[in-house]
């Protein structure tokens, strides 16, 4: 697994202009929100900067995650089923794609606090959140990805699958959001934090599971 790990990482170094595009992506969606909210403070409040935030993250996660089976050349997974198991191809892309999201989504937390201020009062809890749902996203995406990558149409069955599955994340990360942009004291923010750990142990469980089946198909 530690192979295809690196394996990973090194293609990714090697496509530059993808790393490049998803940085210009993300930095594109803070400065329009900088120019639509920002030159105007009294519309730009905590809400709405949580609201701006997690739609920033979200749609990086998914351009981040979405390629990492359909965007494989065809043919490729049956040289993968060669030389290792499922679940190391399985977990090797999940690992990386949670470290890639997790440094957008703080890359994207730097730029909204350049642009847009912070108004974030926990940040302990806040960043915890956000290490979370990257995994929660990472696990979820990869799994999916290699399912739509199976079919006829794979993009068009991605943006489908992928909706009821992170919403649930991303709605366990917008109430932990909200109570660290009011102040609350963290133990409030204890069981939705287990929550949205337990969402992300049990796509994983599945996704150690199903995946096999799936990768043989």
């Amino acid at each position: 697994m530690y192979s295809l790990l690196v394996k990973e990482f090194k293609i990714e170094l090697r496509r530059k202009s993808v790393v490049a595009g998803l940085l210009l992506h993300l930095l594109s969606m803070v400065f329009i929100s900088y120019l639509a909210f920002a030159l105007k403070q009294n519309l730009l409040s905590p809400v709405v900067w949580g609201a701006l935030f997690w739609i920033t993250v979200l749609f990086t996660a998914i351009n981040t995650v979405a390629k990492s089976f359909i965007g494989e050349k065809r043919g490729q997974d049956i040289y993968y089923y060669s030389i290792a198991s499922p679940i190391d191809i399985l977990m090797s892309k999940i690992i990386y794609n949670s470290i890639l999201c997790l440094i957008l989504a703080l890359t994207g937390y730097f730029f909204f606090t350049l642009f847009l201020s912070d108004p974030v009062q926990d940040k302990l809890i806040f960043i915890s959140t956000l290490t979370l749902t990257a995994i929660g996203f990472a696990s979820s995406l990869t799994l999916l990805s290699g399912i739509a990558s199976k079919a006829n149409n794979s993009n068009i069955l991605m943006a489908v699958l992928s909706f009821p599955v992170v919403i649930s994340i991303l709605l366990m990360a917008i109430k932990i959001t909200r109570n660290c942009l009011d102040g609350l004291d963290p133990g409030v923010s204890y069981n939705p934090m287990l929550l949205l750990l337990a969402i992300n142990c049990l796509v994983t469980a599945i996704s150690y599971l199903l995946f096999p089946f799936i990768w043989k198909s």
